[in-house]
């Protein structure tokens, strides 16, 4: 199989190294040609445009930065590409535009599928990386060999732009965490502890000792909060110490201020004896969605890993 290969920036340069020593046939493209010299040297062909990476090749790859570098090669690709091949974007996208895309590509009989990376540069080196793929799955299956040259956890999540919204939550997650993160750690610097002594003391509590999303399995994600784990009323006591500590020390508290207004929103409606995840409810009202799984569902998910 004839593949190709555009953008070989910080991520693309090692998915696409992976995928020609794992002994494809793979022609490269970047806007600087000496991004490809580890590329060419391990065996791959240089194509000196994207029209020339797309002719003949079965199967596309892009990693470009953002949405509108994804649909300006579209353009380009739509009329390179024959009928009967696919298009991997690796890109982390916009999951409108990567439908928009779709629909034009499916019309002349190509498929486009939306596959994000996780992992970072050194995932990518190392073929190390989660994949989310959206999109026809036998399209995906088809092609699922040379998604593993790339990635340890190739997944398959949804119809085309669900890889997407998998990745964006994933990294939205990720961001805003971090930002709490700092905002609870500058509160305990402050309040007089040493750094390293508090990032080990946090690990050992219950948070500390479990994956995050593994978390939200028991109560949120099956909308069940009752009997409580830890009750509301008792989070709520000690979301309420610590923004008063952060106020005796000068400490900006937003991230925590923005879920006391949730919390006491969920106190007043009577939910005090409810688990303190509860209060996780109210977003999804907001958001217009339910969200409620069977513990046979959680038990199934989990055991996919």
């Amino acid at each position: 199989m004839m593949i190709g290969f555009i953008g070989l920036g910080t991520m693309g340069a090692g998915m696409a190294l992976n995928l020609i020593q794992a002994g494809h046939d793979v022609a490269v493209h970047d806007i600087r040609r000496d991004s490809a010299e580890r590329h060419l040297a391990a065996g791959a062909r240089w194509a000196a445009s994207v029209a020339d990476v797309a002719s003949g090749a079965q199967a596309v790859f892009t990693s470009v930065p953002g949405p509108k570098e994804m649909r300006a090669l579209g353009a380009t690709l739509l009329d390179a590409m024959a009928p009967g091949s696919a298009w991997f974007d690796l890109t982390t996208n916009s999951p409108t535009v990567v439908r928009e895309v779709h629909q034009r590509f499916a019309e002349k009989g190509i498929a486009l599928l939306d596959a994000p990376v996780s992992g970072g540069p050194a995932g990518a080196n190392a073929g190390k990386l989660a994949i989310y793929v959206g999109g026809d799955k036998a399209v995906f299956e088809q092609h699922k060999p040379l998604l593993d040259a790339i990635g340890d956890q190739v997944l398959h999540v949804g119809d085309i732009g669900a890889g997407n919204v998998a990745k964006l939550v994933h990294n939205c997650g990720s961001i805003t965490l971090r930002m709490m993160i700092a905002e609870v750690f500058s509160l305990g610097v402050k309040g007089g502890m040493d750094p390293t002594e508090l990032w080990h003391a946090v690990r050992q509590g219950a948070i500390g000792r479990s994956r995050t999303f593994d978390r939200i399995g028991d109560q949120y994600l099956q909308d069940k909060y009752e009997p409580a784990s830890f009750a509301l009323k008792l989070a709520h006591k000690d979301l309420t110490l610590a923004l008063d500590l952060g106020r005796e020390l000068g400490v900006p508290m937003k991230y925590a201020e923005r879920a006391m207004e949730d919390f006491q929103e969920a106190l007043d409606r009577g939910w005090g004896d409810r688990d303190s995840r509860s209060p996780m409810q109210i977003q999804n009202e907001r958001a217009g969605v339910q969200i409620k799984v069977s513990a046979d569902d959680v038990k199934k998910t989990l055991a996919r890993d």
